[in-house]
């Protein structure tokens, strides 16, 4: 895709009227009648669809998919649709199963690609192309977060996006005359703060989803990546050092013993509790801030991912990302599935607070309309309206692969961190063990072919 589509693209996310989010209400069972546009399939329609489901975190969404959106295509296409949903924790290890067995549910919904099932998973680019036919073109990290650049395969179909930001307490950070711009403005500010009113900074540093998509956006932001563009380890260098010597003086400086132990609630309870001044995070904080009428929710604000030496970058987080077993009894219906659901996603988004981005932009909420809206706190969410421009993929400037997933599962990254800001290892420690560990992983699947 050219930089002419992305900008159309980007366009389009800001322009969609609320004319047409209310129009699709009405005319909602009549997209979902429509028939998909698909290539001629040797796969039969049956009447029925089973789908597996991680069970998402904003209830309202959850019971809009479950309740309404699964019933009234079901009834609108005379097929008996099944939802299993299952925790966060759990649904990689139910899909692995399911892999392993050769059979099970028909979709797969994961909380980001999984590029480690390519070889059971069938090829996504017939649906995701049709998608962009009528909703427009994702995003290129998008797109190279389910594309295996190597094989040509995509191996997930994206839904949506939780964007990961910066939460920040604004009047903590304004008395110190600072704002959370860069990695540097967080250090020097997350120190004032801590020294004059007691309120530490809270990154997460244990192996955990919250601890991955934040140090690895400051590792991105240093100049850092895992692999390189042709799929090859690239930690070892003066870029990973600097980040890791960074990262411990911030921690040092800003923070308490607490965030070697988080998981993936933590930060939310940390800012919440009014305890902290930042974390970074999805917008789910601020959400239930605003959902609980509690006391700091007037205080907090978002900001794009913190800017380093490399620029405003991070990892695309959260990338809800539907997979089709191979084998599937009903991939046609699975495929249809996807398309109508796109249609109707501009219901989904709305419901759960627009924590959720769709990422086909004419399937998209009115991200202005919602970014500029009046607000206890003002302004508070227009730094979404420039959220894609920070996104890169996992595993960028190469494409996603089975390497990376790896990489990620095992928790590398985060442990990394953790050893040089605890003083158990120095940087060049930490850099050539974590390389050591990972090396092998990168062999193994470039032998068999998907890097």
């Amino acid at each position: 895709m050219g930089e002419g589509d992305w900008e159309l693209s980007k366009k389009t996310h800001r322009t969609i009227s609320r004319r047409k989010v209310v129009k699709g209400g009405f005319t909602a069972l009549a997209a979902l009648a429509a028939p998909a546009v698909l290539p001629n399939t040797a796969f039969a329609r049956t009447g029925e669809l089973r789908i597996l489901r991680w069970k998402n975190f904003v209830a309202a969404s959850e019971a809009w998919f479950n309740d309404v959106f699964v019933k009234e295509w079901a009834e609108a296409n005379g097929v008996n649709v099944s939802v299993t949903s299952v925790g966060l924790g759990e649904i990689n290890e139910r899909a692995a199963a399911e892999a392993r067995e050769g059979e099970g549910h028909d979709l797969v919904l994961f909380v980001g690609p999984r590029p480690v099932l390519e070889d059971e998973v069938i090829d996504h680019g017939d649906v995701i192309r049709e998608c962009e036919n009528r909703y427009g073109k994702v995003s290129p990290a998008v797109r190279r977060s389910c594309l295996n650049t190597r094989t040509g395969k995509y191996h997930g179909f994206p839904e949506s996006f939780f964007p990961t930001m910066v939460t920040y307490r604004k009047d903590l950070w304004d008395a110190v005359g600072k704002a959370p711009v860069s990695w540097e403005d967080i250090r020097k500010g997350g120190r004032a703060i801590r020294l004059l009113h007691g309120s530490p900074l809270g990154i997460s540093f244990a192996p955990e989803h919250n601890s991955e998509h934040s140090l690895r956006a400051l590792l991105n932001s240093f100049g850092s990546f895992v692999q390189d563009e042709n799929g090859s380890v690239a930690l070892d260098n003066a870029n990973t050092v600097e980040a890791l010597n960074f990262a411990k003086a911030l921690f040092e400086e800003t923070m308490t013993e607490e965030v070697m132990s988080w998981g993936p609630p933590s930060n939310n309870q940390f800012m919440l509790a009014g305890a902290g001044n930042l974390t970074i995070d999805t917008m789910s904080i601020i959400r239930a801030a605003e959902a609980r009428d509690l006391e700091v929710n007037r205080h907090l604000s978002l900001s794009l991912l913190p800017e380093g030496p490399n620029g405003r970058v991070g990892p695309m987080f959260g990338l809800n990302t539907f997979v089709i077993w191979k084998f599937a009894k009903n991939r046609e219906n699975a495929q249809k599935f996807l398309v109508d659901y796109m249609s109707r996603y501009e219901e989904n988004s709305m419901l759960g607070g627009y924590q959720n981005i769709a990422v086909y932009p004419q399937s998209a909420q009115n991200l202005e309309q919602f970014a500029l809206m009046e607000n206890v706190v003002p302004g508070r969410y227009e730094p979404l309206l420039n959220v894609f421009d920070t996104m890169i993929n996992l595993g960028h400037p190469g494409s996603s692969n089975a390497a990376i997933d790896e990489v990620l599962a095992g928790g590398f990254i985060p442990r990394m961190f953790s050893s040089v800001v605890t003083g158990q290892e120095s940087p060049d420690q930490a850099v050539a063990r974590t390389v050591a560990g990972i090396a092998p992983i990168f062999e193994k699947w470039r032998d068999a072919g998907k890097i």
